[in-house]
């Protein structure tokens, strides 16, 4: 098979083990530049050129659009989704999946468990919000962060108050979201690749912070998922249509909780805590679907 990697970089470690793994298949392989494509539109005769020269139609293509780029890289995956080529990432899954409101709305239809979870639009009535996520404490995100940016825990009204302030100001828009003691600063990524969890990790924030983001120093160890965990998270993926996905869920009291999907998740984290071999799991994933 002809597989492109659409990622801006060979040497981003998640881009170079899907090399890696798609050339010992025996497959063909290019890492190509998203943002160095252009769309060529015609009657039934959608093309993609890059750097100026016309790409020969692969068997598949795995994207790697980070959220820096999301408009435009999705434009490249949709275009190569006219072209007939099968896609690990769907572009309509990939734009649900970068709009964390619209994922969680859709999320909360499809009866997964996640934290009480509000929307306002710009609202003063800061008592009234943190009464809807039983708080306070609580935590406030913006909805453009990622890697654990513009996320805020407010231990009480006051700071929830001054937080919800300075992003009104900003007219910055945020959730609020529940507040998990027990899960005790420690979330679970499960991988799903199609209809199965390939490997899972317990992150673990580090002293005196509570997002458990590697980025922001966590440490990660290989876990065993429940199978009401493994199941939530499946459902979550196939919630959002994305075949692959790294899902990011919460121990509570009342069972596993949904805090969000990731439709591009690194492969460095997941690889070294469970040594399993996740790069080789998506192309096999590929493989049956072709």
């Amino acid at each position: 098979m002809k597989i492109n990697i659409l990622s801006r970089s060979s040497s981003i470690y998640s881009t170079a083990r899907m090399v890696e793994e798609i050339k010992a298949a025996g497959h063909e392989v290019k890492v190509i530049d998203p943002l160095k494509c252009d769309i060529k539109l015609e009657k039934q005769k959608p093309t993609v050129f890059y750097k100026g020269v016309r790409l020969e139609k692969p068997d598949a293509i795995i994207p790697r659009i980070g959220s820096s780029i999301t408009f435009y890289g999705t434009a490249i995956v949709r275009q190569f989704e006219a072209m007939k080529c099968f896609t690990t990432v769907s572009s309509q899954a990939l734009v649900r999946s970068r709009d964390k409101l619209q994922s969680l709305q859709r999320l909360s239809s499809s009866g997964v468990g996640m934290p009480k979870t509000v929307f306002t639009n710009f609202g003063k009535h800061t008592s009234a919000i943190l009464e809807m996520v039983d708080g306070p404490p609580c935590i406030i995100k913006v909805l453009e962060g990622t890697q654990g940016i513009g996320v805020n825990l407010a231990e009480n009204f006051e700071s929830a108050e001054t937080i919800l302030e300075a992003y009104n100001n900003l007219e910055s828009r945020v959730i609020v979201q529940e507040f998990i003691k027990e899960a005790g600063g420690a979330d679970l990524r499960a991988f799903v690749v199609g209809d199965k969890v390939v490997g899972a990790m317990k992150r673990q924030a580090q002293k005196g912070e509570f997002r458990s983001n590697l980025h922001r120093g966590g440490s990660a160890t290989k876990i065993k998922l429940s199978k009401e965990e493994e199941n939530t998270a499946i459902a979550a993926a196939k919630s959002l249509g994305l075949g692959v996905c790294g899902v990011d869920l919460l121990q509570s009291s009342r069972g596993p909780l949904v805090l969000e999907v990731n439709s591009s998740p690194g492969l460095e984290g997941i690889e070294a805590a469970t040594q399993q071999n996740i790069a080789r799991a998506i192309v096999k994933y590929i493989e049956t679907n072709i």
